[in-house]
């Protein structure tokens, strides 16, 4: 319960992992439109 009390109160750990979680969603994303696309489902 003290983590999730730290990470919601301090600006800088709540960015980072915002902006990690954003950065990985993409990722995957493009891995699985990548994939769609080699294997000719349009």
């Amino acid at each position: 319960m003290q983590l999730l009390k730290e990470f919601v109160s301090d600006p800088v750990i709540f960015f980072s992992f915002t902006g990690l979680a954003v950065v990985i969603g993409i990722c995957i994303f493009y891995v699985i439109y990548f994939i769609a696309k080699v294997n000719g489902e349009d």
